[in-house]
């Protein structure tokens, strides 16, 4: 661990005021032993180049899945004053709302005798890779009406069922989104986009209960042992890049005219409430409901091929749950005792409110909110819920995923694909990708093992295990 940062539990340490200049907030991150030894250095340093931002409140945070990314760490949670505070697209990062759904399924693996025929036919259902075009045609209008409702425009238009909108975070959309705030360009990325996987660490996979940890938030949230699970990971797409791209030059020149002094310029940020700032908050949440409505188009894809491949009515497949995982919000927190509003920036990381928030849903009010942690291809997924705990120390917020080890270039200098598809097919894995860079490049062992992961912010208390999940069958983007 480098030299000034302060072990205060036993997983949990601190960057301390003064580890950079300008800090005006200490650091906190969570971490056991065994992924400590693989933090990058750089990492931390992004963490403490966050403390210096004006009006954040508490701590600037990270999860054990940390590791180095644009300006703020993967893995970082801050939240900034609403009077004093500033928004940042580094806090929020290039892919918006990238993010979890999981469908619930009432099949079990002896249902599954055609498992490759099954991943064929849903490689053929979802578009998938870099550049992908989707089989919905979309006209401005509808982007228009997407970027302002989210996922309920799918529902509206046909594509799912209206309680899919209650098992959203945020119901599925943002209401601060503005489409005037969107550039052209980001909107001629969006129109063919919609209805994609996308590529990178996007995935749609087959899962099987493997294990449950929580009956009683198992039942609450619908899930059995034995149990088939379609788990759905993608983003806002070429819209959503485009806009953090479009905003980022906007704020590197807010930063100066506001007179913000900032260690890294890839914090480039501006105060919540000047114009500037509502500029890209508009338009990140209009590239969020795009996020939310294509995974609601993906769901439909993958629900109408399991009705005609097992003979399944629509609504057998439930929608437990849909998060969040780079994105910036309002919300009300105790900050030492008081109630404030905030902006929360969760980049690489997961909302886990705690049970009775009034932003969980109210059959799963009891437990707290479903959180889903999506494995490295081969590995577990798991679902955990949040806690009051969570609520107190983080701002409502846990881990996203495993947390990359290698870059994505150094994986396929080293990695082959077609290799890793072998290994995983012994192992009763079917891996579906647009080419074997593209599983090169996601190979379980370029992360961190997801099971270290949740134990750790299961240990700290800031989520709690429910269920573990064991890949059947991936398509990757």
């Amino acid at each position: 661990m480098k030299e000034g940062v302060k072990r205060i539990g036993e997983f949990e340490w601190e960057v301390p005021v003064g580890y950079t200049a300008g800090m005006r907030v200490p650091g906190r991150f969570f971490l056991s032993e065994a992924l400590a030894a693989e933090l990058e250095e750089g990492a931390i340093d992004q963490l403490a180049n966050v403390a210096t931002m004006p009006g954040i409140v508490k701590y600037s945070l990270a999860m054990p899945d940390i590791h180095w990314g644009y300006g703020f760490p993967i893995g970082g949670v801050a939240a900034f004053g609403m009077e004093n505070g500033v928004i940042s697209p580094g806090g929020v990062g290039f892919d918006i709302n990238c993010g979890v759904r999981l469908l619930t399924t009432p099949l079990s693996q002896r249902d599954l005798k055609k498992k490759g025929e099954l991943i064929e036919r849903l490689y053929e259902a979802v578009p998938t890779g870099v550049g992908a075009k989707g089989g919905i045609k979309l006209s401005n209008r509808d982007l228009d009406e997407i970027m302002l409702e989210g996922a309920a425009w799918a529902v509206n238009h046909g594509y799912g069922l209206p309680e899919d909108l209650v098992h959203c975070e945020e119901n599925g959309h943002m209401k601060e989104a503005s489409a005037k705030d969107v550039s052209q360009k980001a909107r001629q990325r969006g129109v063919p986009q919609g209805g994609t996987l996308g590529s990178g660490n996007h995935f749609l996979e087959i899962q099987e209960v493997r294990e449950i940890y929580d009956e009683v938030a198992a039942k609450v949230f619908g899930i059995a042992r034995g149990q088939i699970c379609v788990m759905i990971h993608c983003g806002s797409r070429g819209l959503g890049h485009q806009v953090c791209t479009d905003h980022l030059k906007v704020l590197e020149g807010a930063t100066k005219k506001y007179g913000i002094s900032l260690p890294d310029r890839q914090l480039a940020c501006a105060p919540i409430n000047s114009p500037e700032g509502r500029a890209y908050f508009s338009a990140m949440a209009a590239s969020a409901n795009y996020a939310w409505a294509n995974r609601q188009l993906i769901a439909d894809m993958t629900r109408k091929v399991f009705q005609e491949f097992f003979g399944l009515k629509y609504e057998d497949l439930r929608l437990m749950y849909d998060v969040a995982h780079n994105v910036a919000k309002i919300e009300e927190h105790s900050v030492n005792g008081k109630r404030m509003k905030l902006c929360v920036h969760r980049k690489g990381a997961t909302r886990a409110f705690g049970p009775e928030s009034p932003d969980v849903p109210s059959d799963y009010a009891r437990v707290g909110q479903p959180v889903i942690i999506p494995g490295s291809m081969g590995a577990p997924s798991f679902v955990l819920h949040g806690t009051e705990k969570a609520m107190e120390a983080t701002f409502g917020s846990t881990c996203h995923g495993a947390g990359r080890l290698t870059s994505r270039t150094q994986a396929k200098k080293h990695i082959h694909g077609r290799e890793i598809r072998d290994d995983l097919l012994k192992r009763g894995v079917y891996v579906r990708a647009p080419s074997w860079g593209s599983i090169a490049e996601e190979a379980p062992e370029v992360y961190k093992p997801s099971e270290e992961v949740v134990r750790v912010v299961h240990e700290v208390g800031i989520s709690r295990l429910v269920a573990r999940l064991e890949p059947l069958g991936v398509i990757k983007g």
